[in-house]
This record gives structure tokens, sequence and C-alpha cells, in this order.
């Protein structure tokens, strides 16, 4: 059997490992759960084999992401979906971020690799039957649930990829994947643009499926990661129930406040405040559940102790709100504003897709050379925050070379607090639990996605009432374009509205709108760059990495599992000891 991590929810080590058949009581009167240690550290050429499948994974999620939100509006042409049609993004995202905190203990008990491939399976089957869509209802309930399978991918590669690399090249290997999501970003708007206006909008579903099809076969067939301990029944004990109905229940009650907010109803109206309220319950309850009462808790209480795991999970949560604003409300002002075509508004994402792209490839360059993260961390941040700013300034009137430098800019700062923020996560805490603060900070950074899109929505309909009240547009009429913005796109023979009302909307109304979401996001930058500067600290990067990669494994003829000679109660207890300085 495989030597395993017994784990106790204070995060010590509880001693002997027992088995999860007849598991004795601790001084808490809580059963221990032991977990399987999944590190394998690959050499280089086998390394190049499972980044490519995994590379593939993380490609179709963002290709995905940015094709499918490229095409809503012939999907809303088609379906004659109204503002109904903001569901389809928010449904992937809704379930994506419910799902997303369960993949880090689900893959601790099934394995890296089956919760991946079932990650991947999910995501194939939701978009596969997305392109059979009937009708809007039929399309938004399968972009949910393709949002199961796809909100566990990237936490999963990250996880993958800190099984098989060393703690300090780790930054250098991430940085490459993040590259391929930034590709994915880039030539997402493109595809889906194009795809729309030849074939139709159901290739931006389909378009994904043989890619998949390929990754998955590389995971399934190439990733030689251990197997956990044997046992479906112990596995199916081993599982935190009521955490996963809470975490699943408090998500979805917050989120749908957050989606419905300032769009489809008043923020004072109780059908906003009733769930918001209900969900903030749950995740206290929840919280307290996982902090006394579980044995395997999906989120560990005591990893807020390390004042760096708070820091990164702050930082990440303003990342999302403002990557995630940017990447939406972006092609929305090219196009309403700015006049340009589907395919002409995804090339102007691609300086700002760029420039993360790079960023991140050198910042994980940087911490495999230097061993140091915290100074790209804040410095990202600010740089990030000079290209919000710059970009609020943008107008009909703005110079297209000073657009592209902008985006440039704020891709730059984007792509350079991505990887840092996540070895700066697992270096804070012990092997046992890197699964769970990886998945926790990409769960926080999607929550900061959802609250950016219901935010920036309000902001902007604000913004457009207020424009359209000044000049008595008709109500029907402004409800037509507060759910419809590309209405002001239209030639002024197709609307009720004169060109110079048009241009008054444009200009006084959804520009200020956006405008003002950019001078949030500059705010946000700025305030995670002093967050990151006070709470965010170097960490050794060598820890045991180096002696784990070249010592002799050791395996049992019973499973055939493999696992560090060193026993691993005595690795994480030395770990355990060496972060505690961090602690606050």
């Amino acid at each position: 059997m495989a030597t395993p991590t017994t784990l106790s929810r204070e995060g010590t080590i509880a001693e002997p490992p027992v088995s999860l058949g007849a598991t004795p009581r601790s001084k808490k009167g809580k059963g221990e759960i032991q977990l399987t240690d999944q590190t394998n550290l690959l050499p280089f050429r086998k390394i190049v084999a499972v980044f490519f499948g995994l590379g593939l994974c993380v490609f179709v999620t963002a290709l995905d992401s940015v094709s499918v939100a490229t095409s809503l509006s012939t999907i809303n042409t088609a379906f004659h979906a109204g503002s109904v049609i903001s569901w389809v993004p928010s449904a992937y995202m809704l379930v994506s971020t419910a799902f997303q905190p369960l993949y880090g203990r689900f893959s601790d008990i099934f394995g890296r690799k089956a919760t991946l491939t079932m990650a991947m399976l999910v995501f194939m089957i939701g978009n596969l039957v997305a392109g059979f869509s009937k009708n809007i209802i039929q399309l938004i309930v399968f972009r949910g649930f393709a949002g199961a399978g796809g909100g566990g991918i990237v936490s999963m590669m990250q996880i993958v990829v800190s099984d098989i690399v060393t703690l300090r090249e780790r930054g250098k290997y991430q940085g490459i994947i993040q590259g391929v999501v930034a590709i994915g970003y880039t030539v997402g708007p493109l595809i889906g643009g194009a795809l729309s206006q030849s074939v139709g909008w159901r290739w931006c579903f389909w378009i994904t499926i043989p890619v998949s099809f390929i990754a998955t076969g590389i995971v399934v067939f190439v990733l030689p990661l251990k197997p956990v301990q044997p046992g479906l029944r112990r596995k199916l004990l081993s599982i935190d129930y009521l955490g996963t109905v809470l975490t699943l229940a408090s998500c979805t009650l917050m989120m749908l406040p957050l989606i419905w907010g300032g769009v489809t109803f008043p923020w004072s109206s109780p059908v906003i405040l009733a769930p918001l309220f209900s969900g903030f319950l749950l995740a206290f309850i929840f919280c307290i559940w996982e902090w006394k009462g579980a044995r395997l808790p999906i989120v560990p209480m005591y990893i807020f102790k390390h004042a760096t795991v708070c820091g990164v999970y702050i930082t990440m949560f303003m990342n999302g709100f403002v990557f995630f604003s940017s990447l939406y409300y972006l092609p929305q002002f090219f196009q309403v504003v700015l006049m340009y075509t589907p395919i002409h508004s995804g090339m102007f994402l691609i300086p700002l897709l760029v420039g993360q792209l790079a960023a991140s490839f050198v910042s994980g360059i940087m911490i495999s050379r230097r061993g140091k993260y915290k100074s790209m961390i804040h410095t990202g941040f600010a740089v990030w925050a000079v290209g919000c700013g710059c970009i609020s300034t943008i107008s009909h009137k703005s110079n297209q070379g000073a657009m592209v430098v902008f985006m440039l800019l704020s891709g730059i700062g984007a792509g350079q607090t991505l990887q840092p923020t996540t070895i700066a996560a697992q270096a804070s805490v012990p092997r046992k639990d890197m699964s769970v603060v990886t998945v926790f900070r990409n769960f926080v950074r999607n929550l900061g996605g959802t609250l950016a899109l219901a935010i920036g929505s309000t902001i902007i309909n604000n913004a457009l009432r207020k424009a359209m009240n000044d000049l008595s547009v008709s109500q029907s009429l402004i409800s037509t374009i507060i759910d419809d913005p590309s209405y002001l796109a239209k030639p002024t023979s197709e609307t009720d509205l004169s060109a110079a009302t048009v241009s008054y909307i444009l200009n006084q109304g959804y520009t200020k709108g956006f405008k003002d979401v950019f001078y949030l996001n500059a705010s946000l930058t700025a305030f995670a760059t002093l967050i990151s500067m006070v709470l965010i600290k170097d960490k050794d990067l060598s820890r045991d990495d180096a002696r784990l990669k070249g010592r002799p494994e050791k395996s049992t003829e019973k499973d055939g599992a493999t696992t560090p000679g060193a026993d691993v109660a005595i690795r994480d207890g030395i770990e355990m000891a060496a972060l505690d300085q961090d602690k606050v």
C-alpha cells in the first residue's frame, strides 16, 4: 500500500497512520482520513509529453469561453432571446465556480488522472449537446452542465503540474501553460466570430470536441500519476457530503443575485436580498462545519492562518474581477461604441492577451531562476493599474495605436500576477494542502469575475438609463437598449432614434459607464498592489523537492502505488514547522 498522509483539521500530522475503514478518534473526537501522497516528479522528456496533453485541456477551455462570448449576438438573433442571452455565459460561470472547490479534495480521494478525465468528459458532453439546442433554455442548461466539468480543468492542470514538477521549476512550466491559455483567449474571438458568421454559432461549441477528445486520450494514456488508496467504498466514505452540499448551495444562492442584480431585478428586490443573505448564511455554516465537523474538509480553515495565502486570495479576487470585466466589456464597447465587427473587436483583444502570454512566461522563468515571486506580484498589479487607467480614457476619438499600447500594458500586468500567486500559495502550505489551496485560489478568482459582470452591468445600465432619461426616451425603448446594447449600433433607419440621439446615448451613457467600470478596475488593482506588498511573503522554493527528485522510490505489491521513500508524515511535519512563521 502506498504511504499515506494522515490529515487532521488543524493541519497537523496524526500518528500512527490509519485506514479509512477503522479510524480512531483524535483528541478532538473526530476520525482521521489518510491521503495518498501523489507526488511523482518526472524527467524532462516525460514532462513534455504530459504538458502537451495538459496544454490541450486548458486550451479548449479558454477557446470555448471567448469564442462563445463572441457569438452571443448571433445566438441572440437566432433564438430571439433578449436579456435571457446573458444566462448563456452566466450559467457556465455559476456552475463552474460552484463546483471548483470540490475538485481539490476529489482529486485527493479519487486520484488526479480520474478527476481530470471526468472533468474533461463532462465538459465535452455539455458542449456536444449544447450545439444541438433547440431553444435558449436548453442551451443555458447544457452550458451549465459543461461548466461542471470546465470549472475543474484549469485547477486540475495546476495540481498535476505541482505533482510532477518541483516547486522552484513550477513557475516556469505553469507559465508555459498560462501561455497556452492566452493563445486560446487570443484565437477564440477570431474563431468564434468567423464560425458564427459562416457555418453557424453551433460550431462554436462543437469545435472544441475533437481537441478535447485528443487531450483526454493523452491524459488517460500518458499521465503517469500514482494510484490512490484502493477501494471504492473507502473513497466514497471519505467524501465530505455535507460540505459538498453546503458549497454548491451557498455558491448558487450568492451568485444568482449577483447575476440578476441591477439587470433582471433591482438590488433592493426581495428576489435579490433573500437568496443573497441565505447564501451568506450557508457559507457561514459551511465554514463552521469545515472547521469543527468535517473529517476531511473541502476547505481546511487552518490554511487561512498563513498571511501569504490570505494575501493571494484577496488579490486573486481582484484579479478575477478586473480580468473578466475586461474580457467581457472591452469587446462589447468596441462593437457598440466604435462600431467594430465581432472579428475586428476580437483582434483588439490580441495585444492584451499577447502581453499576458509574454509576461506569464517570463515571470515563470524568473521565478525558476531567482526563487522569488513577491516583487513580480506587486509590480504586475501596479502596471495593471496604470493600464486600466489608460483604458478608461478610450473613446470614439481614440487613436488605435494608443489603444493597442493600453491593451498591451494591461496584459503585461495581468500576466505577471497569475503564476506567481499560484506559486506563493503553494509555497506557503505543506504538500498535503497543495490541492485545496490551488482550487480555492481559482474559486475566489472566478467569484471575483462573477461579481465583476454583475457590478459592471449595473454601472453601465445606470449610465445608459440616465442618459436616455435626459432625452425622455420611452421606457420600452430604454428596456430594449439595456437588454441589447448592440441595438445602438444598428442603422438609424432600423430604429426609432435619430443619429444625434444615438450619439448622445453612446457618449454620455455607454461610454461613461464603460469609463466608470475601468476607474473601478484601476482602483482595485492599485489596492491589490498594496495588499500584495503587505501580506505576501517570499518563501524558500527548494523545500524538499530536490531531495524527492533524486531519492529512490519505494513501491508495494498490494496496489502497485509508489511513494517517496521518506516518511510523508515527517516531511509534512517539517514543512509545517518551517511555515509557521507566516501564520497570522
